[in-house]
C-alpha cells in the first residue's frame, strides 16, 4: 500500500479504449485530458504536451477564469480538441491521462463564488477520479501551497499537515484542495487508481489574468499603468515565486506525491515591490494597504523531493521571469514602454 511520496504501480492494466489505437493511420499514442486547460498554467501545459507528436490533447474548461485566447494557436490542429464543460458535471470520454487543473486559484475569483470553488474542488475531483477509474487513466491533481495554510513550520515540506482556518474566507480554496488530496489518496488505496499530486507554490508568468488579485500580476499591472504598488501590511510576508514550468515529469514518474513544485528563493512583499519598481517603472510609488483575512505570513517550499525524485528545480530567476510577464501584460493592455 502506498504512503506519502512512495511509488505505486497498479496491478490493473488500463483498458484499451478502442481498437483504432492499433490502426496504422492513428496519429496519437497517448490521449490526454487537461481540465482547466484554458487557464494560465493549463495553457502552458497544453503547449508542452502538444509539442509531442504522439499526444492527442483534449481540453475542458468552463472559462470562469480561463480564456480561449490562451489556446488559439492550437485551434484546428488535428491532435487538439477543446470542449466547453464544467467539471462539476460528469464527463464521459476515453483518455489515458488526466491533468486535473480546473479550479479558480485567484482570491478575487474564489471569494466571489466560494460555493462554486469548493464544488469544483470536491465534486469536480470526484468526477475526474470516477472517470479515471472507469477508463484506467492515471490522474494528476494540481494542489497548492495553500494546503499548508498559515504555516507554523518554515520552510514547508510535504510531511507538514498545515495550519488552515476551516471557516475563513479562503477556506473554499484551502480546504477544498485538502479534500481533493484526500479523495485522490482514497481512490488510490481503495481502487488502485494511479495518482500524482503536485503542490504548486506561487507561480507566475505570461497569460496570468491581469486583474486576478495575486501579488505579482497586481504589481506588474500597477507599474505598467503608473499606479502605486499596493503592499498589504505589514509587507514582511514572504512568498517564493516560481515561473511557470511543466508538470509532465511528475505525471510520467513513479511517485504519487504530494510533491512541492515551487521556488525556494524567498522574498518579502516589500522586496518584490522594489524589484518590480526597479525593473518596470522606477517612477511609481509604493503604498501600504490593509491586509486581507487569513493571509499567510510565510511561504517557502522545500523541494528536495522534486530534485531527487523528478530531477526538477526552477531554472528561471525572478529577475528573468518578470520582464517576460511585463511584455505579455503590455501587449494585452496596449501600453508600450516609454524610453
Amino acid at each position: 500500500m502506498a504512503t506519502n511520496g512512495n511509488s505505486y504501480a497498479t496491478t490493473k492494466p488500463p483498458p484499451n479504449p478502442s481498437p483504432l489505437r492499433n490502426a496504422k493511420f492513428f496519429q496519437a499514442n497517448m490521449r490526454i485530458l487537461v481540465t482547466g486547460g484554458a487557464g494560465f498554467i493549463g495553457s502552458h501545459l497544453v503547449d508542452r504536451l502538444m509539442q509531442n507528436e504522439k499526444n492527442e490533447v483534449v481540453v475542458v474548461d468552463n472559462y470562469f477564469t480561463g480564456s480561449k485566447d490562451n489556446l488559439k494557436q492550437w485551434f484546428g490542429h488535428p491532435r487538439f480538441e477543446l470542449i466547453r464543460h464544467d467539471v462539476t458535471q460528469p464527463l464521459l470520454i476515453e483518455v489515458d491521462q488526466i491533468y486535473h487543473l480546473a479550479c479558480p486559484a485567484s482570491p478575487i475569483f474564489y471569494k466571489y463564488n466560494p460555493v462554486k470553488t469548493i464544488k469544483t474542488n470536491v465534486i469536480g475531483t470526484l468526477n475526474m477520479l470516477g472517470l479515471a477509474k472507469r477508463v484506467g487513466a492515471r490522474i494528476l491533481l494540481t494542489s497548492t501551497s495553500e494546503v499548508y495554510g498559515d504555516p507554523l513550520v518554515h520552510p514547508q515540506d510535504e510531511s507538514y499537515w498545515g495550519n488552515v482556518n476551516p471557516i475563513g474566507v479562503r477556506s473554499c480554496y484551502d480546504e477544498g484542495k485538502r479534500v481533493a488530496e484526500t479523495l485522490m489518496f482514497d481512490y488510490h488505496r481503495q481502487h488502485g487508481i494511479e495518482i500524482r499530486i503536485a503542490r504548486i507554490f506561487n507561480t507566475y508568468g505570461p497569460r496570468m489574468n491581469i486583474d486576478d488579485g495575486r501579488v505579482v500580476s497586481n504589481f506588474i499591472a500597477q507599474a505598467i499603468r503608473n499606479e502605486p504598488l499596493t503592499i498589504q501590511s505589514p509587507g514582511t510576508q514572504t512568498r517564493s515565486f516560481c515561473y511557470v514550468d511543466g508538470l509532465i515529469r511528475l505525471m510520467e514518474g513513479s511517485n504519487t506525491g504530494p510533491i512541492n513544485i515551487g521556488n525556494p528563493g524567498e522574498f518579502t512583499m516589500i522586496e518584490l515591490a522594489e524589484t518590480v519598481k526597479e525593473l518596470i517603472n522606477p517612477k511609481v510609488e509604493i503604498q501600504h494597504v490593509d491586509n486581507t483575512p487569513d493571509d499567510p505570513r510565510q511561504r517557502k517550499p522545500v523541494i528536495t523531493k522534486a530534485k531527487e525524485l523528478l530531477g526538477w528545480e526552477p531554472t528561471i530567476k525572478l529577475r528573468e521571469g518578470l520582464p517576460l510577464m511585463e511584455e505579455d501584460f503590455r501587449k494585452r493592455l496596449g501600453i508600450t514602454r516609454t524610453p
